[in-house]
């Protein structure tokens, strides 16, 4: 009986974990500009657009993994931004679908006329352009409080 109780505990407590502790530092990267400027406006967070090469360029990796991805970043965005993921894979096996490629070829001519990898746009909740930059190598808290300058 107590063996069955213990079994059925350490069954919860990993359900929970699963469910609830990775999500906690999962961020929701949308693919869609329109979609995520609608749930900005209604929300009044700004938008990060993010162009990168994920499986090729060295830079939008490490940024990728120095600031996109550090707890501290994602505990931000998850109060406080939208964001949208643009990407161009070179691997046929990271390709996105033809109707998401078409969407980030648009993206690209209106929004990365230069073709630069990475390369961040940051919208106001309206649409409005407050900023743009490429790579950057601050660090998460460098780089939030230069994202609070453009707090609405």
């Amino acid at each position: 009986m107590l063996q069955n109780f213990l079994g059925m505990k350490i069954t919860l407590i990993a359900l929970f974990l699963s469910v609830f502790g990775f999500s906690a530092f999962s961020q929701n990267w949308l693919t869609d500009l329109d979609s995520a400027q609608a749930l900005a406006s209604a929300e009044q967070k700004n938008v990060i657009l993010v162009f990168q090469g994920s499986d090729w360029c060295a830079p939008c990796i490490r940024m990728d993994r120095d600031l996109w991805h550090t707890d501290t970043f994602i505990q931000y965005a998850t109060d406080s931004l939208i964001m949208v993921k643009c990407d161009f894979p070179r691997k046929k096996e990271n390709k996105p679908s033809k109707e998401q490629q078409e969407k980030n070829d648009m993206l690209a001519e209106k929004y990365n006329m230069a073709g630069y990898f990475p390369y961040v746009v940051i919208f106001d909740p309206n649409g409005s352009i407050l900023d743009s930059h490429g790579f950057m190598d601050d660090g998460p808290d460098v780089y939030i409080e230069r994202l609070r300058t453009f707090k609405n």
